[in-house]
């Protein structure tokens, strides 16, 4: 029998129990999320707002710092969760009266978008001679919802973990410069804030990254964001089951894939009908009472962009994703201007 000479404090400090790294790791996100509140009250980053400043330090402290590994799991749990719990409560802010004539159409152009980010992405990845797998899971994620897409998608191809680490890098990297670029130009453009909204919506990479961009064009500018990318996201259902047909008749075995159902777009929609059709008519809500709410929500998103902000490693990208991450640019620029003059 073998004993340890370490007393009680010294082993709980070496070996922090799974709770405390859990909520270490959230509060580290909430911590790096008020540096960027006070830092956007700063002259020049007032101008990009609260979001893309803590998101910038997120980023900055990973490459400098490293990858807090003690605390990973409270991390990942508000890059994903507190993500999606902060899309679901914005759903209290669309008012559905506005978008119904405009849903079918979202949906027309989130298909046209997916299908041009793939094909496009796949034909500069050959012109460039960037690798094969790597082009094809950046041209999901920018087509579709950024790292959720990679993920979903990888397995199904037979994508290897360094591949996919790669591509989530490069999504979160890209889509945070596109998004923050996006806020930039925000005030220069000439649409108003129901067309930003619809453009940055169908355009961007991210759910974070949209609600990054949307934010500077108000509740209803953010709503239809939102509401035009979650229905990319929904599109990554159908979209994984026509890989899967395609990888079965390309080896003729099965291939398989456990596809997450985007639950929090559910959230979305009823948030958005007692938003629009029960509070404030048949219940009474405060203004305060929702003020309340929108606020905490801002928290929430900001915390979770933090969150994929410590998951972007520059010295990954640089290492062996050059030319996929050229062909991924020029898609997305492309993307960009394209759906500016389809909105």
């Amino acid at each position: 029998m073998i004993y340890s000479n370490m007393t009680p404090e010294q082993h709980a400090l070496q070996h922090p129990s799974k709770w405390k790294t859990w909520t270490g790791g959230i509060a580290f996100t909430f911590f790096i999320a008020f540096i960027g509140y006070v830092l956007a009250k700063v002259p020049g980053f007032d101008q990009i707002g609260q979001m893309a400043c803590a998101i910038i330090i997120a980023v900055a402290y990973r490459h400098f710092f490293g990858y807090p590994e003690m605390i990973r799991s409270g991390i990942a749990f508000s890059s994903k969760h507190l993500l999606r719990t902060a899309i679901i409560l914005y759903g209290l802010k669309l008012n559905i009266n506005t978008v119904l004539s405009d849903g079918l159409g979202l949906l027309a152009r989130d298909v046209g978008v997916i299908i041009f980010a793939i094909f496009m992405t796949i034909w500069l990845a050959k012109v460039f001679k960037a690798d094969k797998n790597i082009s094809l899971l950046l041209g999901v994620g920018t087509g579709v919802c950024g790292a959720a897409a990679i993920a979903a998608v990888a397995p199904i191809i037979k994508a290897k973990d360094e591949d996919t680490a790669i591509g989530v890098g490069i999504i979160a990297l890209m889509g945070t410069v596109f998004a923050i670029g996006y806020t930039i130009l925000r005030p220069i453009l000439p649409l108003d804030s129901i067309e930003y909204g619809m453009w940055a919506g169908i355009s961007l990479h991210e759910v974070a990254h949209v609600a990054l961009a949307g934010a500077p064009a108000g509740e209803d500018g953010l709503a239809i964001a939102l509401l035009a990318k979650l229905g990319r996201v929904f599109l990554l259902v159908p979209l994984c089951f026509i890989f899967i047909a395609i990888m079965k008749r390309k080896h003729a075995d099965e291939t398989g894939a456990k596809i997450e159902f985007p639950w929090f777009l559910v959230g979305f929609i009823i948030l958005s009908i007692l938003g629009s059709y029960v509070f404030g008519q048949s219940i009474p809500v405060s203004d305060y009472a929702m003020e309340g709410v929108f606020t905490l929500t801002t928290w929430l998103l900001t915390a979770a962009m933090v969150g994929l902000g410590l998951n972007v490693s520059l010295r990954d990208v640089k290492d062996r994703a050059m030319r996929p991450l050229a062909a991924m640019t020029v898609t997305s620029i492309l993307l960009s201007v394209i759906a500016y003059f389809i909105i």
